[in-house]
């Protein structure tokens, strides 16, 4: 991702595993799901929701305590929607080691007021 600020920022606790102990995969899908929405809602000016989500791959764990960071940018445009390529990347509770540990593409279209597509207008990529 070119832009080093991550969108969102969160620590993952003891709630947010799965029965065997390591972070939730739906927990990774959710909170890459919030920062891509961020960047969407702040480009589109305005109401934005998920409309799909893809290639999604979770190339490594985290641990309960990590701190993960959701970084992403523009892929594409269309004349209602963005779609935005996510990368999520854990850093050790303790030092400075990170691991990517997720990473994915989320599809978003504009909403007016009434709820129905708006045009995004122009968006410099």
């Amino acid at each position: 991702m070119p832009d080093p600020t991550p969108l969102i920022r969160v620590t993952a606790m003891p709630a947010d595993t799965n029965p065997y102990g390591g972070v939730f995969g739906g927990w990774l899908m959710s909170q890459m799901a919030l920062g891509a929405a961020s960047l969407a809602s702040r480009v589109g000016r305005g109401k934005a929701v998920v409309v799909s989500a893809t290639d999604l791959a979770f190339p490594g764990a985290m641990a309960v305590g990590d701190e993960l960071s959701v970084h992403g940018e523009i892929a594409a445009t269309g004349t209602t929607s963005l779609t935005i390529a996510v990368e999520a990347i854990a850093r050790e509770r303790y030092g400075e080691a990170t691991t990517l540990v997720a990473k994915g593409s989320f599809k978003f279209v504009l909403l007016d007021d009434d709820d129905r597509p708006r045009a995004l207008g122009q968006v410099a990529l």
